[in-house]
């Protein structure tokens, strides 16, 4: 059976089944394929979203210095990484690499950390009010297959702000959380 979920892909689902066929191949919980087109179709309009959050919040004034293209494909990419991290592309040695040097440059152009965390925030709490706005939760089937989706999403931010944060503080060794 082929399901039209609108701006989101086609999945082609066996009949009662929770999984859907990506476009390589590979299966994911459908809810999870749904975030992941989720966020591949509307990273732009939730880039916007946080650009006009930047804009009037008074917390991030440091980030309203940045100039707007450049803080638009910042925004955009944290999305991409994300979608990146759900769909298993990545692993958790990337997003250290990546973060780290992220945290390092934060700190070079003289943001200061609260802004950035802060930002972070203001991306993954505009991400889950889409998803809400989208009713991609709404059998129990979906219910379950999100707490495994939002524990993916909250340990990916959670990984970007602590290993940002040792970036930014420039520290060799930082501990994985947990040992």
């Amino acid at each position: 059976m082929v399901i039209d979920n609108g701006p989101l892909r086609n999945y082609i689902v066996v009949e009662g089944s929770t999984m859907a066929a990506g476009t390589s191949g590979e299966e994911f919980p459908l809810v999870s394929r749904k975030l992941i087109d989720l966020i591949e179709c509307q990273a732009d309009e939730l880039t916007r979203l946080y650009l006009d959050e930047v804009k009037t919040n008074p917390q991030l004034s440091s980030y309203r210095k940045i100039d707007r293209d450049e803080l638009y494909k910042r925004a955009y990419r944290v999305y991409h990484h994300l979608g990146k991290w759900i769909s298993r592309e990545t692993t958790k040695e990337e997003i250290k690499t990546y973060w780290r040097e992220l945290g390092k440059q934060r700190r070079q152009e003289g943001l200061p950390l609260s802004e950035v965390i802060l930002s972070l925030c203001v991306l993954r709490g505009l991400l889950w009010k889409e998803i809400e706005d989208e009713g991609m939760m709404e059998t129990a089937p979906d219910l379950y297959e999100a707490m495994d989706l939002n524990n993916r999403v909250i340990v990916f931010f959670d990984w970007a702000i602590y290993h940002a944060s040792c970036g930014f503080d420039d520290k060799v060794e930082c501990p994985e959380p947990g040992q």
